[in-house]
């Protein structure tokens, strides 16, 4: 911006502090176009380190992976048409520098960062790709690579449905199917590596793939959960571009943190489900808008040094407006 512009929209807007007032509104205004907050909430005992892996072609978010420790919340925010997974590691030891590793969802970078690397299963992942074919966001929450933890993902719009898995498979996982000492269940492709159960080779379409006794037990746990290659129909959820939050032990109150915001539970189980998640839903609906209203640090510092570039040449170029 030259001088003479500056000096035309400074006429135009009456003094400097307007024009900063208006780069600010600018700023403060272009977060909201196109970008979605993501909040992960922490209701484990203990602490979780959620990993984060963008898709092809999409640009990585700010940090790939992190620390949540009981009760805590941090947000992440992704432009559109962004695609990714996000998960969490448990049971993990990171020394000063950040160097260690998980006992489950390990990204093997060997650091609290995953750098791009993936979750090694098996893990729960939810699954994302914003704005989408007709303009949709697409979401799931997949064990097909495994389970480690709860997870429950909401989105801010209030038609669109929630999905997850909220009991703890751990407990019900086959013996042949353990892992890590029983912190974590694996797939049967994991476990066996048959085509029959990775759904590969002549079992490589949905006509010839189909569920299996294992999958089906994920099924009947978690039925809004992808539990083999070809779960779609029940599985793949759509939202017309809004904010979401991921819960990790979503029906657990962590010893220490905000204890005070855990959900009682329905204690009749037909109902269970069903209740339990729509209290959920309204107890968490105002720090949702309360992250929705909030900003990236980033750009408030851009917009804070664009306001003092300008007052700055105004107060260079025609210092008797400030005296």
């Amino acid at each position: 911006m030259d001088s003479r512009m500056l000096l035309m929209l400074m006429q135009l807007l009456g003094s400097p502090t307007s024009l900063a007032v208006l780069l600010l509104s600018f700023f403060q205004g272009s977060v909201g176009v196109g970008a979605i907050t993501f909040t992960f909430t922490n209701r484990c005992t203990d602490t979780v380190w959620p990993g984060v892996l963008s898709g092809s072609g999409t640009p990585p978010l700010e940090t790939t992976g992190f620390a949540l420790s009981p009760g805590g919340s941090r947000s992440l925010y992704a432009p559109s048409g962004w695609s990714g997974r996000f998960w969490a590691r448990s049971g993990c030891d990171f020394d000063d520098s950040g160097k260690g590793s998980c006992a489950t969802g390990d990204c093997g970078s060997g650091q609290v960062e995953c750098r791009g690397a993936g979750a090694s299963p098996p893990a729960t992942l939810a699954e994302f790709t914003l704005n989408g074919a007709d303009g949709k966001d697409f979401y799931d929450v997949s064990l097909v690579d495994g389970y480690n933890l709860p997870m429950l993902v909401q989105a801010s719009a209030p038609d669109c449905p929630d999905t997850g898995c909220l009991v703890d498979l751990n407990e019900r996982c086959p013996s042949e199917l353990r892992a890590d000492d029983g912190r974590a269940c694996r797939s049967a492709c994991e476990a066996f590596g048959r085509p029959e159960y990775c759904c590969n080779g002549a079992y490589g379409n949905p006509d010839t793939c189909h569920p299996s006794q294992y999958s089906q037990l994920f099924k009947s746990a978690c039925p809004k959960s992808y539990s083999y290659a070809y779960d779609d129909a029940t599985s793949t959820f759509t939202c017309n571009h809004t904010d979401y939050t991921i819960t990790f032990c979503p029906r657990s109150t962590p010893s220490s943190g905000n204890s005070k915001n855990g959900s009682r539970r329905p204690s009749h189980e037909q109902l269970e489900d069903a209740v339990w998640l729509a209290s959920l839903k309204a107890s968490s609906g105002a720090g949702m808008a309360a992250t929705a209203a909030s900003w990236p640090a980033s750009l408030a510092f851009q917009s804070a040094l664009a306001i003092a570039v300008v007052i700055l040449l105004a107060q260079q170029e025609h210092p008797v407006l400030f005296s």
